[in-house]
C-alpha cells in the first residue's frame, strides 16, 4: 500500500467579485490541512474560468474537444475526494458550480464529496438539497455530514492581512465531523490517478 496522502481537493464554487465564498474555502482547506492525513489542494473555479458548457459529445464519453475542459479533467481526476463550498442563489446553488459538475463525469464518479454551504438565515441549505440528487447522476458519494454557514457575512472579519473567515464552533465541529466522514470514504471508492485510496 502507497504512503502516500489521499488528495482531497476544496473547491470555491463561487465566481462573483466581492464573494465571501473564497474565505470560506480557505479555512476549509487549512483545517484539512492540519489534520495531517490528507495533501489538501485548492481549486477556484473563479480561476478555472470555464466557459458554459459546449462540449459536442456527451461527458460519458470523455472524447473532449477543448483543451480548457482536458485541463479541467485532468485536474479533478488526480484527487481522491472534493469539498465543494458554495453559496445559496434563489433557493439553489450557483451557475458555475452546476456548469463545472456538467463538463465532466467519470472524474466525479465513484469519489465521496463534502458539502460546505453559506448563505443567509438558512446556510445554504436549500442549496444542498438541490446539489446532492446532481452528484448522485454523476455517481459521486455525498457525504453526510455537511457544514452549514448562517449569516455569512457576519463570519468575515478584517485582519492584518485582510478579510478572513471566522467559524462558529458548531461550524469547526461541523467540518471536523465532515472531514472525518471523507476519510472513512476514501479507502472504500476507487482509486484516483495521482492519488491514493486510503
Amino acid at each position: 500500500m502507497s504512503s502516500q496522502k489521499p488528495v482531497v481537493q476544496v473547491i470555491t464554487g463561487s465566481t462573483r467579485r466581492n464573494r465571501v465564498g473564497h474565505h470560506v474555502a480557505e479555512w476549509v482547506a487549512s483545517r484539512a490541512g492540519i489534520r495531517g492525513d490528507f495533501a489538501v489542494e485548492r481549486l477556484d473555479l473563479a480561476e478555472v474560468d470555464l466557459p458554459l458548457y459546449d462540449e459536442p459529445r456527451h461527458p460519458r464519453l470523455q472524447q473532449y474537444e477543448h483543451e480548457e475542459t482536458w485541463a479541467f479533467s485532468r485536474r479533478i481526476e488526480r484527487a481522491n475526494a472534493h469539498v465543494f463550498v458554495f453559496p445559496e442563489y434563489n433557493h439553489s446553488f450557483n451557475a458555475a458550480l452546476k456548469n463545472a459538475i456538467d463538463h465532466l463525469f467519470h472524474e466525479w464518479a465513484d469519489k465521496p464529496i463534502g458539502l460546505v454551504s453559506y448563505g443567509g438565515i438558512s446556510g445554504g441549505t436549500r442549496a444542498a438539497a438541490a446539489l446532492r440528487p446532481v452528484l448522485s447522476s454523476v455517481r459521486a458519494v455525498v457525504v453526510p455530514e455537511a457544514v452549514v454557514v448562517p449569516l455569512v457575512s457576519s463570519r468575515i472579519v478584517a485582519g492584518d492581512a485582510g478579510p478572513s473567515f471566522c467559524p462558529s464552533p458548531e461550524s469547526a465541529q461541523a467540518l471536523d465531523d465532515m472531514l472525518d466522514g471523507i476519510a472513512s470514504w476514501i479507502p472504500r471508492c476507487r482509486l484516483a490517478p495521482g492519488g491514493v485510496a486510503g
